[in-house]
């Protein structure tokens, strides 16, 4: 039978997955895809029968330029020479344009980019991992429906776009998954699209080749990394031997879908990360001198740490280009403008002007399209100044038309852009409602929970329950009938959405109306000051972007309380014991934030430490060096931390020697390996390494969760029973039973089943992030003795000061004793790990290393839930520890009414509300913000790491109460017998 706190716990996750959802659809929307296709063809502008599109993932514009960044690195700068050669020799026919990749940066956005020319949105970034097919127009679509042939060989990625585009016989397509595999890819396109070019030239029309070793060594080794150079220099000679098999027919353009940030990742909108190189060659002259282009349609920039601007250009710009070179008509949905410098043949200018004639009145039918769909009045605010843009092209010419044309084009781009950051401002109000009315219902069985005792509590939460759950159904179903009744007026509201919204709010109002707190002054000035700060940080972009430090600050900061009372402590050892674990605490605490990872805003005062430098992904020698001396010392501190109850016997003596302790150990080799490998210290053994690394990773998950789990579930507790006979003078004898670990005879079996998931977490986190796993665990003991040791000062004073000591001596009520101020160092520590294992909440601090811990490939599930481990493993193990503050140092006393599963329950509510409340103030201000020019860089990928934290803490606390501490309490019953426990 499932557990009641599971049960009211599951209730509160689905209320919070319900929120979520509904904001998040009004925050982050999809743009409207319009089923046209386009038609107008303009064969006299085409100059070329066939094109090879050569991609190089993740090619940065400073990877080709002539003018790289001072001083230029030795490993990726001043190595692929070609395209300026070319251009430097033959300005009329070879063109290098820095691109603007718009964001998200990730490889199946950019794809769709550069063959639809529309804008990706915001939540596109997710579909990287599995994306599905395009139907919208696209250059693969005309190139197919004027029966050309089209060849691929490269990135997958490119199949499960156009799965049915291409030619069977002419189909060669790898992984694109495999991070560790530098050199595949790149081999299958340079065997495949070569033959192609040389032998096979009039059975295709578009080639395509698509190389991933430049972004593989981005991901593994960083940018200034010796592999990046030979990666660059095996890509140059590619570019020769291409060059080389070319005929006057043919059109090459080489470039890359995205760049990199110093890190050698991508997917945010750094400038780093959508600077990417675009180059454009063709054996026959593009462009004459005879006409001079006006400079207000050749815009320039300039890259960072360089002083020469460049030719710029929107990376979309290509569809329609290579649409009018082979003579296509440019697809529907097209947002990009014609490169100039591309049609550029005459003396007149006419070439050009009839190119960006043929643009703009493709995107103006677009325009019209949309502007008469159902998402229609959205172009209402813009609508007049596409109008007089428009009618402005009519009214001059030369030049001046030209730079009207132009204008017309880059309006439309600017706009639409706005557009698709459009929101369902009803949706994000019913999400906001949701998440609010749970804080709500979460606060009230929180404060109720406190006045409910003994057998009574169970009945009350069967009771509620029960009703929040009958509420749900009742509400859905008003939901579904309001919905049909008043659906015109709910604009961009599905049914299922307002189903979602009546059940999860009538849920809570029943919740807290059968709940019913009491609202005293006491109560609100218990507010956590701490929580409330946090949660305004959000209103501000510098406190969202410096949160990791504003989080350090408040966690030292909430030990100070537990600090001053050691220091009034009644007795000596009380007081050596708080002072001395709170200072274990803020060490390990500073320790932890010497490890940084630095988002781009934080620059110049941030140094990257977790990683051996800004352009590097691999370990620092410091974490080389103490990531193994520090997984060996993790399990000799959680003995000795267990030896102060005696709580060392048991499972403990067997778990932690033979299956917690190897399995660190192992989960640290397999970090080692990785950088032995990627480092090449050994040589060519890549596929050895490998192998050892699968094995390794794949028994240690095996053995935590399947013989961690079942020797655990078996026999949890930590005590050792013995019996002696005892005899007294005139006496009989008698059995006299010692239990040692009774003091922690609910806290260290639950300890142990915390080390099983901890022991997954280590091997998912690279070896600087578990260094700083190791100083938080053993924080997270220092603060448990602590407050421990904090509650008998405050139990000891309370005694000392009552005329009734001896009932208050035994009073153990740890119902009573729990408060919401012990459950912040909690959150904080959990936050403060999050941050210090390496993450930020931005796109390019996801380590997309950890999705190939279980194998050498991309395999749904397990990279998908690594990368979640990795990400949210701390805040996960930050709500299962929460049961400890009830559980450690807490006895089976049969003198005691206590039960540890309300107590334990409130613990877990206390930290769901805590991340509930972040979630609504990143949810709240990133709603009154969405207008601010930071709210998809700082506000929108906050709020969307606060939403996920939520859900982690919500199953962690699941995890830890349902199924921990429910499997904890039987077992103690089930020793002591008869004791009420």
């Amino acid at each position: 039978m499932i557990s009641r706190e599971l049960r009211i716990l599951f209730w509160v996750l689905c209320v919070h997955l319900a929120g979520i959802y509904l904001f998040t659809k009004g925050f982050l929307l999809t743009r409207l895809v319009l089923p046209d296709r386009g038609a107008d063809t303009c064969t006299s502008l085409a100059t070329h029968k066939r094109a090879v599109l050569l991609v190089i993932d993740a090619l940065r514009f400073d990877f080709i330029t002539e003018h790289p960044p001072e001083p230029a690195s030795p490993f990726h700068h001043n190595i692929l020479t070609l395209p300026r050669e070319l251009t430097a020799a033959h300005p009329d026919r070879s063109f290098i344009f820095n691109a603007h990749s718009d964001p998200p940066t990730t490889t199946l956005q950019r794809l769709k980019g550069i063959t639809t020319g529309s804008l990706p949105t915001f939540v596109d970034a997710g579909e990287n991992f599995g994306g599905s097919s395009i139907h919208e127009d696209s250059i693969i679509h005309q190139l197919n429906a004027a029966g050309r042939k089209i060849a691929l060989a490269g990135d997958d990625t490119w199949l499960t776009l156009f799965p049915d585009a291409f030619q069977p016989n002419m189909t060669f397509a790898f992984d694109s998954f495999n991070v560790e595999d530098l050199h595949t890819v790149d081999q299958g396109v340079i065997d495949n699209l070569l033959p192609l070019m040389r032998h096979h030239q009039n059975s295709w029309h578009l080639a395509i080749g698509h190389g991933l070793g430049v972004d593989h060594a981005g991901h593994r080794v960083g940018p200034d990394h010796p592999v990046l150079r030979e990666k660059l220099e095996q890509m140059n000679t590619l570019l020769h031997d291409v060059v080389a098999a070319m005929d006057d027919d043919t059109l090459l353009i080489m470039l890359g879908d995205h760049g990199m940030d110093k890190m050698g990742n991508h997917g945010g909108d750094s400038i780093l990360e959508t600077m990417s190189a675009l180059w454009i060659y063709s054996k026959v002259p593009l462009s004459l001198p005879g006409y001079t282009i006006p400079e207000a349609i050749l815009p320039v920039i300039t890259f960072p740490d360089t002083s020469i601007p460049h030719r710029h250009v929107q990376q979309i710009d290509l569809v329609p280009t290579i649409s009018l070179l082979l003579g296509l008509p440019i697809p529907f949905n097209n947002l990009g403008t014609v490169i100039p410098e591309l049609f550029n043949r005459d003396s007149e200018g006419s070439s050009l002007q009839k190119a960006l004639e043929v643009n703009a009145v493709q995107i103006r039918r677009y325009l019209d399209s949309y502007r008469s769909s159902s998402s229609g009045k959205e172009l209402d605010a813009a609508w007049h100044d596409f109008s007089l843009a428009w009618d402005g092209i009519n009214a001059v010419d030369g030049n001046h038309r030209l730079i009207a044309l132009d204008n017309f084009t880059r309006m439309a781009l600017s706009a639409c852009r706005v557009l698709w950051a459009q929101f369902n401002v009803l949706l994000m109000g019913a999400g906001l409602a949701v998440i609010g009315l749970s804080i709500v219902s979460s606060w009230a069985l929180y404060s109720k929970l406190r006045d409910i005792a003994g057998v009574e509590w169970e009945k009350w939460v069967d009771d509620k329950v029960w009703w929040s759950f009958s509420a749900f159904a009742i509400g859905s179903a008003l939901g579904c009938l309001t919905h049909t009744v008043l659906h015109e007026y709910l604009d961009g509201v599905a049914m299922h959405q307002t189903v979602l919204f009546a059940g999860a709010i009538s849920s809570s109002f029943v919740m807290i109306g059968t709940t019913r707190p009491t609202i005293t002054l006491k109560s609100i000035k218990s507010l956590p000051i701490f929580l409330i700060l946090h949660t305004l940080c959000f209103a501000s972009n510098s406190f969202t972007v410096w949160e990791d430090r504003i989080v350090l600050f408040f966690l030292i900061s909430s030990i100070v309380p537990s600090v001053i009372t050691g220091f009034t402590a009644p007795t000596s050892r009380l007081r050596y014991r708080i002072l001395g674990f709170s200072v274990l605490f803020a060490i390990c605490v500073r320790l932890m934030a010497m490890s940084t990872v630095c988002r781009e805003e934080q620059h110049p005062y941030c140094t990257v430490t977790f990683y051996a430098s800004e352009s590097s992904s691999a370990p620092p020698l410091t974490a080389l060096l103490l990531a193994l001396p520090v997984a060996i010392a993790v399990p000799r501190v959680v003995q000795r931390v267990l030896k102060i109850s005696k709580s060392n016997s048991g499972l403990a003596a067997t778990f932690i020697p033979l299956l917690f302790a190897p399995s660190l150990i192992a989960g640290t080799m397999f970090w080692i390996l990785e950088w032995v490998d990627s480092a090449q210290v050994l040589g060519d053994m890549g596929d050895i390494l490998r192998v050892a690394r699968t094995v390794l990773a794949r028994t240690t998950v095996a053995v935590m969760l399947i013989g961690g789990l079942s020797v655990w579930w078996t026999s949890p507790v930590c005590l050792a029973i013995s019996q002696s006979q005892a005899s007294k003078a005139s006496t009989q004898e008698k059995t006299e039973v010692t239990v040692l670990g009774f003091a922690n005879a609910f806290g260290s079996p639950y300890l142990m089943f915390w080390l099983i998931f901890f022991n997954v977490v280590w091997l998912m986190t690279q070896l600087s992030g578990q260094i700083v796993l190791g100083l938080s665990s053993i924080a997270l003991l220092s603060y448990l003795e602590t407050i421990d040791s904090v509650r008998d000062v405050h139990s000891l004073n309370t005694t000392f000061t009552s005329p009734n000591a001896p009932t208050q001596l035994a009073n153990t009520d740890q119902n009573h004793d729990l408060s919401f101020s012990e459950i912040v160092p909690l959150a904080l520590l959990a936050t403060h790990t999050y941050y210090s294992t390496g993450h930020q909440s931005t796109f390019s601090s996801i380590q997309w290393k950890s999705a190939f811990i279980l194998g050498k490939t991309l395999s749904f599930p397990f990279s998908h839930i690594s990368v979640a481990i990795n990400t949210f493993g701390s805040l996960f193990l930050g709500a299962l520890a929460v049961p400890l503050i009830v559980l450690w140092n807490l006895p089976p006393l049969p003198l005691s009414p206590s039960h540890p599963h309300p107590s334990a329950l409130r613990a877990a509510l206390a930290i769901s509300l805590y991340f509930a409340v972040l979630a609504f103030g990143a949810a709240a201000c990133g709603a009154v913000l969405r207008r601010h020019l930071m709210v998809w860089k700082i506000f929108a990928p906050r709020y969307l790491g606060a939403g996920f934290g939520l859900l982690v803490v919500d199953v962690g606390v699941l995890v830890g109460v349902g199924v921990g501490v429910g499997r904890v309490g039987g077992e103690i019953r089930r020793v002591f017998g008869k004791l009420r426990v």
